[in-house]
């Protein structure tokens, strides 16, 4: 089960004990998956979704909004091995225009609301409570383990615009993007992602997000400390080789006796000990010497390798 899937179940178990954060959620979920269909002068409302829980959730609130039994109808795809659709349909009744009405989905001519109507927005929690449920009719969030994306699609433009206005009235920095024929307002930041997981109450979605989060951005921190090690001990392991070369070939051409007595002793040392680093050998060196000191020494080696192999080193190196 995707991580998605898993937060919406957990959402889905969300209870609202105010009236109206039930009807802002409700007024959330019919915006987001319902379509009203018209048969001669009889108007009814259909829900499609494709979680379960949200089919069981929509079918309580009609109830304990309107006292309405909603009829719950599933379509299977055996076939095509896709999730099931579960179909919740308000039959034709009286009542059904004002019952649209209240939810902020109607006027009182039939013609749609295109926005969120902010009567529906009560209080903080019935801005919540209608996140929440917009969430559950078109929104996923990826599992933490891969790139950080929440997103809320819809098909109005103005709807789409309003849910990512409620968004940053709780200071989340959502932004909107067309896709084809839908606008998708999405948050990309992880720690604006847990929040909005707060916002609307799927706390243990939370929990987990915020887990793999840690393990995740621990596992990259050890991988780049590994790395730059790895690339520090591949750098130190490259300039020993040229180091040791250079002072072979001055060995071999000019002889080590007849070196500097500093220069003698860092290329002593260097052929003695080809893996130390640069401190350790400045540390072994009598009188001590400190990194950059060691460098120079080595590097003036290097040249004078060079020099050899050019074959213009003047008598006095």
């Amino acid at each position: 089960m995707s991580f998605s899937t898993l937060t919406k179940n957990e959402l889905a178990r969300v209870i609202d004990t105010r009236q109206c954060c039930k009807m802002a959620e409700l007024g959330a979920l019919i915006k987001m998956d319902g379509s009203l269909q018209l048969n001669g002068r009889q108007v009814s409302l259909n829900i499609f979704n494709h979680n379960a829980a949200v089919a069981r959730k929509l079918f309580k609130l009609f109830k304990e909004l309107f006292g309405v039994q909603a009829q719950v109808l599933v379509r299977r795809k055996v076939r095509l091995r896709k999730n099931n659709v579960y179909w919740v349909r308000i039959p034709p009744r009286e009542g059904l225009a004002a019952m649209l009405g209240q939810l902020g989905l109607v006027n009182s001519d039939w013609s749609l609301q295109e926005g969120i109507q902010r009567e529906l927005l009560r209080c903080d929690y019935c801005r919540r409570a209608y996140l929440r449920g917009a969430f559950l009719g078109g929104g996923s969030v990826n599992s933490p383990e891969g790139n950080y994306h929440m997103e809320i699609i819809t098909s109005k433009e103005e709807h789409a615009a309003s849910i990512c206005h409620l968004l940053q009235e709780f200071n989340l920095s959502a932004k909107v993007s067309r896709r084809k024929a839908w606008y998708v307002v999405y948050l990309k930041d992880s720690d604006q992602i847990v929040e909005c997981l707060n916002i609307m109450g799927a706390h243990s979605a939370l929990l987990e997000f915020e887990n793999t989060r840690i393990f995740k951005d621990m596992r990259n921190q050890v991988n780049r400390l590994v790395n730059c090690e790895t690339a520090n001990l591949n750098k130190t392991v490259d300039a020993s080789l040229r180091q040791t070369e250079s002072i072979a070939l001055v060995a071999r051409v000019i002889g080590l006796d007849k070196l500097p007595g500093g220069l003698r002793e860092i290329a002593e040392l260097r052929m003695k000990f080809p893996d130390a680093s640069l401190k350790e050998l400045g540390e072994m060196a009598n009188p001590p010497l400190g990194k950059s000191g060691v460098n120079h020494r080595l590097r003036k080696l290097d040249r004078m390798a060079e020099k050899l192999r050019a074959g213009d080193l003047p008598p006095e190196f």
